[in-house]
């Protein structure tokens, strides 16, 4: 018997399942996945970003925040829709079935632009993909215009929690993040909201993190796991990389207080083998962004994906 779905959990309780033994969080994880998604649905979805750089936020993971001018990033308006659209249309017949789009606004402003990714979102959902943005900060109406143009999922991600998150962002608040996403929820919109570890925070802060997302009522319907990815000329680029095995209890984490969001491989996915990623989807990963680019960042290539897929299916008689 599946157990229930709870939003009230403690950072305390998410920080004990985090320090369990790691074959045992892997396997009670499973059974929770089991109980609620069929073990083979990997869902894939593209991410492209749509306008790129200048982000007057100073995320200090990002490369495109014009804080960080050493890194080396070329600036690019916003797209045009039916580039977009085109683009859309290829990332849907190499496999993908949601397609995501990231623009690097601090919050979104009523206008042209506004309206542009409108007509892209609208047409996103003309060919049957289900579609998502990331736009920054919304005010309640254009959360509602956004859901009118059919939009499937809001992205707005945490990153971190709320003790950590001033040693990483000082241009936005917590609160901001979480009035967007109640903008969003209260628009019908689906919520796609996670965060990033190997930033430098404490075992307690990743608990706390997700201890946030499993209190939403109703949980995200989809939760990002990022692992940094260091990029020279931002203030993180010193950072180690992330372990397989802090990405597992994450995932698996994730799993278990959550158990009916998808959880997503999202950055920093193109650094483990397709063998780690197993052990992911084992513990309850059930999404990956699939395509060779990440906003900005270098993903897993398609190529290399179908291979992985094919070797997770079921073998064909020799």
């Amino acid at each position: 018997m599946a157990e229930a779905i709870r939003s009230d959990w403690s950072v305390d309780e998410v920080e004990a399942l985090l320090r369990l033994p790691l074959l045992d969080l892997v396997g009670r994880a499973n059974a929770v996945h089991r109980a609620h998604h069929a073990p083979d649905d990997i869902q894939k979805a593209s991410l492209l970003s749509i306008k790129t750089g200048g982000c007057p936020e100073d995320c200090a993971y990002c490369p495109q925040s014009a804080h960080h001018r050493e890194v080396e990033l070329t600036r690019e308006k916003l797209m045009n829709p039916d580039h977009v659209i085109s683009l859309a249309r290829r990332a849907q017949q190499a496999g993908a079935e949601r397609f995501c789009m990231g623009a690097a606004w601090r919050q979104v402003r009523d206008g042209a632009e506004f309206d542009n990714v409108l007509t892209m979102v609208r047409g996103v959902r003309d060919l049957g993909m289900e579609a998502c943005v990331t736009l920054g900060m919304l005010q309640p109406h254009q959360a509602q215009r956004l859901a009118e143009a059919g939009l499937t999922a809001y992205n707005h991600n945490l990153d971190t929690s709320p003790e950590f998150y001033g040693q990483i962002i000082g241009t936005r608040t917590y609160q901001d993040r979480l009035d967007t996403l109640s903008y969003c929820r209260d628009a019908g919109i689906e919520l796609c909201c996670g965060g990033i570890i190997g930033m430098g925070e404490s075992l307690r802060d990743r608990a706390a993190m997700l201890q946030v997302l499993a209190n939403f009522a109703p949980h995200p319907e989809s939760v990002p796991i990022n692992a940094l990815i260091p990029i020279a000329g931002t203030p993180l680029a010193h950072r180690e990389r992330v372990g397989i095995f802090d990405l597992l209890r994450m995932v698996a984490t994730a799993r278990i207080i959550m158990p009916l969001t998808r959880v997503r491989l999202s950055a920093g996915r193109s650094d483990f083998s397709a063998a780690e990623q197993a052990l992911c989807f084992l513990a309850g990963a059930n999404s990956v962004f699939y395509g060779d680019v990440l906003l900005t960042a270098p993903n897993a290539g398609t190529g290399a994906d179908a291979e992985m897929f094919v070797a997770l299916g079921a073998l064909e008689d020799a």
